[in-house]
């Protein structure tokens, strides 16, 4: 007679939503064998970063995807260091090839903002060409059958403007951030089609 089991099979905690993440090393603040990122020796604060439509490493709505409404999603976000100059919003897809494929970058947002509401751009902000070629939001559009791709939302307290070439690449951003970033902080959605 086979042995039949009663247990229910093993699902992994659920991760907290939002994560907060500190600065280089994105260590998850609190969890279990973490410890704060520091910059030159100095403890990073962590941004607590989340939306209203997706929580963190799950599927990201429809209507967010390039072949769907095309719209940005809304995302809010506290613990802004007082230190903070501008805020940064990055939204890349690693999964989609060699380098990070960009989907958005916002610059000279105002770090007493708070949010960004569902299709919107925070005043007074500058958004960038993003691999599409777009300024803008241009939402996930990984290739149909692939497994998900994520899509990590960063967004980053800087200690002064952001400098960038008229079409910045991933890398170019990335090399500026490291250079400001006094705290930052991650959600990530997922998308297949």
């Amino acid at each position: 007679m086979p042995l039949v089991s009663a247990m229910a099979p093993f699902a992994p905690p659920p991760l907290p939503s939002p994560v907060r993440l500190g600065g280089p090393g994105r260590f998850l603040a609190g969890a279990p064998g973490t410890r704060p990122a520091t910059k030159g020796g100095a403890e990073m604060a962590g941004i607590m970063l989340r939306s209203t439509a997706f929580t963190d490493h799950d599927l990201l709505p429809g209507r967010f995807a390039r072949d769907g409404g095309n719209v940005s999603p809304p995302l809010q976000w506290a613990d802004v260091p007082d230190s903070a100059e501008e805020l940064v919003l990055l939204v890349e897809d690693p999964d989609a090839g060699r380098e990070p494929f960009l989907h958005w970058l916002v610059t000279g947002i105002s770090p007493e903002s708070g949010e960004v509401p569902e299709g919107s751009t925070p005043p007074g902000s500058q958004e960038w060409p993003n691999s599409f070629g777009e300024r803008g939001w241009s939402g996930p559009q990984p290739p149909r059958g692939e497994e998900a791709h994520r899509y990590f939302f960063r967004l980053y307290a800087l200690d002064r403007p952001l400098e960038l070439p008229e079409t910045p690449q991933a890398a170019d951003v990335h090399r500026a951030l490291k250079e400001r970033e006094i705290a930052s902080g991650t959600t990530v959605g997922t998308y297949y089609r």
